[in-house]
């Protein structure tokens, strides 16, 4: 029995001048791997337009429910994007996600990216909501904000036809 006292003892005050493994956390940010996920963002092209094309992808590929899109349609006077579309109302609901990045996965203009920040913490429901402003990262250095005006024709589903190469 003395032994068993001795040893833990033995073991406590070894401890006691170990290097701590805490990290003083709001002074020093421990790195997050590769694929953590973590806050989302809407990514921008170059020229400052929306990569988010209204879609609607990532809201059904969502098993928690907690993304909602609205769509509007784009003109050559308000360009937000460079589809016939773009996403008017764009909401995630972080107390519902879950983090899974299926949204990520199911974007086909890899509009939605989780990036690393993980200091989330919300006072209320309603700041917990994250909307379009919000998940919008800032116009590239070079770029115009939306709504742009572009000219005629520049973006158009149009294909142009394919000439015989003889």
């Amino acid at each position: 029995m003395l032994a068993d006292l001795a040893r833990g003892l033995a073991t406590t005050l070894k401890a006691m001048f170990e290097k701590p493994v805490t990290i003083q956390y709001p002074e020093v940010k421990r790195p997050v791997r590769t694929r953590y996920k973590g806050r989302h963002f809407l990514k921008r092209y170059e020229n400052g337009l929306e990569k988010c094309i209204g879609c609607s992808l990532c809201a059904a590929a969502c098993p928690a429910d907690a993304i909602f899109v609205e769509a509007a349609e784009n003109t050559d006077d308000e360009r937000y994007s460079p589809g016939e579309r773009y996403a008017r109302v764009y909401e995630i609901n972080l107390l519902r996600c879950i983090f899974c990045g299926y949204c990520e996965d199911a974007c086909p203009t890899e509009a939605i990216v989780l990036g690393d920040n993980y200091e989330l913490s919300f006072t209320d429901r309603r700041s917990s909501i994250y909307t379009k402003e919000m998940l919008l990262e800032p116009v590239p250095e070079g770029g115009q904000p939306t709504p742009q005006k572009t000219p005629p024709g520049m973006f158009s589903r149009a294909i142009p036809e394919m000439k015989d190469p003889d």
